[in-house]
């Protein structure tokens, strides 16, 4: 995906979620955060970060803050990139071979996934997470505890029963991670729920992303342990469909 009009500037404040003071050009703006999460090992004073400028002269605020450097690492933040990077990747069919049609916002029992997908008599429930919080270049989620996350999971295991397929997807937002693992420190149940679904049948799997200050491209996958224990690589890059 490609974003038009980025600039370049240095982040000051966030007073609240949903926005952000940032330097540009010498002056302070005010700009939309597209994440509502933490992001505070992210978002510091005097990071440089980018931001977009809304083609929507009648918005409250100019510019959309989409990106940020930690340790020379690009990380893109906005959270509804990874929605639209994998819908890219699933229509080149490099994830599902043979699809024949795509829907969004699928409802399913109490959940709505992301997507459902149907490929040569498969139905496939797909749910996406994106992925900002990396600690010595391990990728994690959540970044905080998510009842709905957990949820999630335990429909899609639903669904496995029930014939369906059913998939979740990291899409980590930045390059070069050396695995990902779900975040049991901040939210236990999550990682068990994971697990869980895991041996339910769910197709669990993580891809990390080309992120330049314009552009946003999912690269490759990247192992998945289910535990911090670098002994339990419980899976590695997927094969093929």
């Amino acid at each position: 995906m490609i974003y038009s009009n980025i600039r370049s500037g240095i982040f000051i404040a966030r007073p609240n979620r949903f926005i952000a003071e940032v330097e540009l050009d010498g002056r302070t703006e005010i700009c939309h955060v597209k994440n509502t999460g933490r992001c505070r090992e992210l978002l510091i004073p005097g990071v440089k970060v980018y931001v977009n400028q809304a083609d929507n002269p009648a918005r409250a605020t100019k510019y959309d803050l989409v990106s940020v450097y930690k340790d020379g690492r690009l990380i893109n933040i906005d959270s509804q990139a990874p929605n639209k990077v994998f819908l890219e990747y699933l229509q080149a069919e490099r994830l599902i071979a043979g699809l024949t049609s795509i829907r969004a916002e699928a409802k399913y029992s109490g959940s709505r996934f992301d997507y459902y997908a149907e490929a040569e008599n498969r139905g496939i429930f797909i749910e996406i997470k994106g992925v900002t919080l990396e600690e010595g270049g391990v990728a994690l989620f959540p970044d905080a505890p998510t009842q709905r996350g957990v949820k999630h999971l335990s429909e899609l295991a639903a669904c496995i029963d029930e014939g369906y397929e059913a998939r979740i997807v990291f899409v980590i937002q930045m390059c070069g991670v050396r695995y990902f693992t779900p975040n049991r420190k901040m939210h236990p149940a999550f990682g068990e729920a994971l697990s869980a679904a895991a041996r339910a049948g769910v197709k669990v799997s993580a891809w990390d992303c080309d992120v330049t200050k314009d552009s946003l491209t999912i690269r490759q996958s990247v192992p998945i342990r289910y535990s911090t224990d670098p002994d339990r690589v419980l899976s590695r890059r997927p094969t093929p469909p």
